[in-house]
């Protein structure tokens, strides 16, 4: 399964604790909680280019399934990490205390992110 395309975010669930919880301003979250976001996939077998732009922030990131990469985190923070594979359609990271789920069910991209007991998720459509 591909994961090339563009989606736009739907739905987003437990935004503000999250956010707050990985140290975001009481700012900070009000302005994302409106913003329009979208994430640009490119895939070329176990090579990704992600983009995402939320709002006129825009956080891209290269890496290959399996392997170290720097990869750039909406808050500003870069991190070494590897990004895996389980199955066709399920990309898992950890970044330091947060752990990355970016799951493909046909045109729904279902990305959760979660930090000690709290879990955000976002839902998005490709389009």
């Amino acid at each position: 399964m591909s994961f090339t395309g563009k989606y736009e975010r739907q739905t987003q669930e437990n935004f503000e604790p999250f956010m707050k919880a990985i140290g975001l301003s009481d700012e900070q979250i009000e302005k994302g909680k409106t913003l329009k976001s979208f994430t640009e996939i490119v895939q070329n077998g176990k090579n990704f280019k992600v983009t995402i732009t939320t709002g006129d922030k825009v956080v891209t990131n290269e890496f290959e399934i399996g392997k170290e990469a720097e990869l750039d985190s909406p808050t500003g923070h870069k991190f070494k990490a590897v990004v895996n594979m389980e199955g066709d359609n399920k990309m898992v990271v950890n970044l330091n205390d947060i752990k990355s789920v970016s799951e493909l069910s046909g045109d729904t991209l279902t990305n959760t992110l979660t930090k000690g007991d709290i879990q955000y998720k976002s839902i998005s459509k490709r389009i």
